[in-house]
């Protein structure tokens, strides 16, 4: 095929022992065979790993890339121990293995190479014994990737890892898909038929002909890549178990119990693209939880009129809308596609002393297996103290307990103005660009706050205008959608339009597109907004403010190229229901998770 030739030629930056790199003209692979051998003499490996005495333990090879804690809760739920890889010889003496990754491969096999991993890894691939890779974890298999100028993989299975591409693609690929099953085995046995999985990424692996005797389920989006793949004990998925629900535990639960054989008289293989009568990517339905701490200090969930959260009687506290982990594990039960809390506190210290909302993470992720957002404060901080802290370190802290993405206000802000006024030019400093080098684009969500901003004629601004059919105070035909930064009590001179094509450019991986004038209405989603913001890029766009009733989502979904919607006031107050949402979007043929 194309795609293996094409392979072959791509030249590998292979980084030597001493920390330097060799351009590879010729793919070397040197350590295929050697998995061969294991494969053939390790036979009953799973077997034994099996019959440990009951659930026994798991070794999860934990290199400090975004979110490890779900993985381990999900181990833990599923009653089996953990025991963490701290030193390189810890990898031989595991009995089953799990490695999650997320981020840039570059930056993976870099820290895989500094903690001395790199051979230890390929040599309990190559024994044969127990293996599970989740994303990232998949993708080092193959070998290399085009990703990060072109670096060399663990060379496992053959093939190269390249982005996505497409005219009109969104990329990063985020959501739930279908699967189309090339085998049958027990590890995706109790995934149904046109169910879908969690998936986040932005480069793939296809199937050809080199690699099709490891090829276990595809997926289609912009084309079929591989979704899982299997040989005897040694499997990976690029979806994410721990995000996908009560059927990513159950692909945990068979990988960590060994039920993962050949299942005999199963049904012949079939096609992502034919998996389902609405196979391909949802759109999601995400709940979102403001969170802040009231006049008594409680963090509670709360949600207010154009940005107001204090109630209008006499003492004004901050309206309370109920528990953060409470209602965050209701929403999972009702089906939310994704969870985000938003963390309005006014920061005037650093937020890595805000315990309270790290310990609502770690508690979230215990038990809420969906993908989990947080906001608040992810900028550089100088303390009290005069200590500096980046907006790396504050994001870190967010992911080591339990956050999945991290979504960035204010500071995008100022961030895209020194971006225009730099003529465009990047320097790899800002908290977006360093976030998304260390943790990858979808890790990087921008929540915009914009509010709407009247002329006569588009020349009346720099910033992109929209002909509105929503006519301003006097009359006014056109509309351009300011952003604003303090939450939301600052207007800047820089449009929603402007900060999103800056943003991508720099590196985010979603757009969170709020609506300060729709805001707590329940009058509908800002279309204009919103197809404005989604037509101008090509990472996925979620629409946020103004849904009261079911059919808004479906009507933005119908209306925009947004890839998802969010609500917070009517989930918690009861008004509407997700199932209620998603019952609505599938009755119109929106493509849902149900």
């Amino acid at each position: 095929m194309a795609m293996a030739a094409a392979a072959s030629r791509l030249a590998f930056t292979r980084p030597d022992a001493r920390g330097g790199a060799d351009r590879l003209g010729a793919r070397r692979v040197p350590h295929r065979p050697a998995f061969e051998r294991g494969m053939r003499s390790g036979a009953a490996t799973a077997s034994a790993a099996a019959d440990d005495g009951g659930k026994g333990e798991v070794t999860l090879l934990d290199y400090g890339a975004g979110n490890v804690r779900s993985v381990r809760n999900a181990i833990i739920k599923l009653g089996f121990t953990v025991r963490t890889v701290t030193k390189p010889e810890e990898v031989a003496s595991a009995s089953r293995l799990i490695f999650p990754g997320v981020g840039a491969f570059g930056s993976a096999m870099d820290i895989l190479r500094s903690r001395g991993l790199i051979d230890p890894l390929r040599e309990y691939v190559a024994s044969g014994k127990p293996f599970m890779g989740v994303c990232l974890g998949l993708q080092l298999l193959f070998d290399g990737s085009e990703e990060s100028g072109g670096i060399e993989g663990l060379g496992v299975i053959p093939g190269t890892v390249r982005r996505f591409v497409g005219d009109d693609l969104v990329v990063p690929h985020v959501g739930w898909n279908t699967l189309g099953l090339a085998r049958h085995t027990g590890l995706l046995a109790d995934v149904p038929p046109g169910d879908r999985l969690y998936f986040v990424h932005s480069y793939r692996a296809v199937p050809e002909p080199a690699n099709e005797d490891w090829v276990l389920a595809t997926c289609d989006y912009g084309g079929e890549f591989i979704a899982a793949v299997q040989k005897g004990d040694v499997m990976a998925c690029q979806f994410h178990p721990e995000k996908s629900g009560e059927n990513g535990i159950g692909i945990f639960k068979n990988f960590l119990e060994g039920t993962t054989g050949e299942v005999p008289g199963a049904p012949a293989a079939v096609s992502a693209a034919a998996a389902a009568a609405d196979a391909g990517l949802a759109r999601r339905v995400i709940a979102c939880l403001d969170v802040r701490s009231n006049d008594n200090g409680d963090l509670v969930v709360t949600k207010g009129d154009s940005y107001d959260v204090r109630e209008k009687d006499e003492g004004g506290d901050v309206r309370n809308l109920g528990k953060p982990v409470e209602l965050a594990g209701r929403y999972f039960e009702q089906g939310a596609d994704e969870v985000a809390f938003l963390n309005i506190t006014g920061y005037r210290d650093l937020p890595l002393t805000d315990a309270p909302m790290l310990e609502v993470l770690r508690r979230t992720s215990e038990t809420v297996f969906v993908p989990l957002t947080v906001g608040g404060g992810i900028r550089d901080f100088t303390d009290s103290n005069g200590t500096k802290y980046t907006a790396l370190e504050v994001a870190a802290a967010y992911f080591a307990s339990g956050a999945d993405k991290i979504s960035i206000g204010s500071d995008a802000v100022y961030v895209a103005e020194a971006y225009y006024a730099a003529g465009r030019a990047k320097d790899g400093s800002t908290s977006v660009e360093t976030i998304s080098q260390r943790y990858g684009a979808q890790a990087v969500v921008i929540s915009i706050d914009p509010r709407r901003v009247y002329v006569n004629d588009p020349s009346e601004t720099k910033n992109k205008c929209v002909k509105t059919s929503r006519p301003g105070p006097n009359g006014e035909g056109f509309a351009w959608f300011q952003c604003t930064v303090m939450g939301g009590r600052e207007g800047r001179d820089i449009g929603a339009y402007e900060l999103a094509v800056a943003m991508e450019d720099l590196g985010a991986g979603e757009i969170l597109l709020n609506c300060i004038d729709e805001d707590g209405q329940g009058n509908g989603f800002d279309h204009e907004l919103v197809g404005l913001v989604s037509d101008a890029v090509k990472i996925p766009v979620i629409a946020s403010s103004g849904a009261g009733q079911p059919s808004h989502f479906t009507d933005v979904f119908n209306a925009t190229k947004c890839s998802a919607a969010l609500a917070a006031g009517i989930f918690h107050r009861d008004e509407v229901t997700i199932s209620q949402v998603k019952d609505h979007m599938k009755a119109n043929a929106i493509p849902t998770r149900v």
